[in-house]
């Protein structure tokens, strides 16, 4: 990256069953003739030092896209939790020059440009330990900071105390939250439904303006 800010890692988060779309990958689903999972991409690579796709299931799935995919560390389905502490423990071996980690959903095609500058410059600035992203009055917690040696005690919140919402996990640290408009449009507008990507279908006019 060519500024100061601290190098960050990006997981891409599709370890979900997408019950509302009828099972199947929710990433692979085509928007404006790309994938959601190749818009992630597109948006997060420029901003991140590498990217990591955390996903469960055969790997082979998403050998195209040239990442590394990793599954969860927790089982049973653990939610996006799982996914963030599996993008920690993949970077405290195999990026160990790496202290933060950017996830993010995978079902969000619109992500903004300036998304790990933002937080990474609220986080600093308010001396916070997290980082999550917010639009209009909404918080999107899957979509955030993590500190790489916070890995422990997120472990020990998934496995012994069996936590699953990540709000209840950041509630215990020192949390920044950056809000983005909605205008033109929400940038984590999440496709979560076969409706819902028709709307996708809409909003990629705008932002592929």
């Amino acid at each position: 990256m060519t500024d100061d800010r601290p190098p960050t890692l990006g997981v891409l988060l599709a370890g979900g069953l997408a019950r509302r779309m009828g099972g199947g990958d929710k990433p692979m689903k085509t928007i404006g003739g790309r994938t959601i999972l190749e818009r992630v991409i597109a948006r997060l690579a420029p901003q991140c030092d590498g990217l990591i796709l955390n996903a469960n299931g055969d790997p082979a799935r998403f050998a195209s896209f040239g990442l590394p995919v990793v599954a969860d560390t927790v089982e049973g389905f653990a939610g996006p939790l799982a996914g963030v502490l599996t993008a920690l423990d993949w970077a405290a071996v195999h990026r160990p020059d790496v202290e933060w980690i950017l996830s993010a959903a995978t079902d969000c095609p619109f992500l903004p440009r300036d998304l790990v500058a933002r937080l990474q410059h609220a986080r600093i600035e308010h001396d916070a330990q997290l980082a999550v992203a917010a639009s209009g009055e909404q918080t999107h917690p899957v979509i955030g900071l993590w500190n790489v040696a916070l890995r422990g005690e997120l472990r020990h919140a998934l496995v012994v105390e069996d936590m699953r919402k990540i709000d209840r996990w950041t509630a215990r640290y020192k949390l920044a939250t950056v809000t983005w408009p909605t205008e033109p449009l929400d940038p984590f507008f999440n496709a979560n439904t076969i409706e819902d990507v028709a709307d996708a279908e809409q909003l990629a006019v705008l932002d592929d303006a």
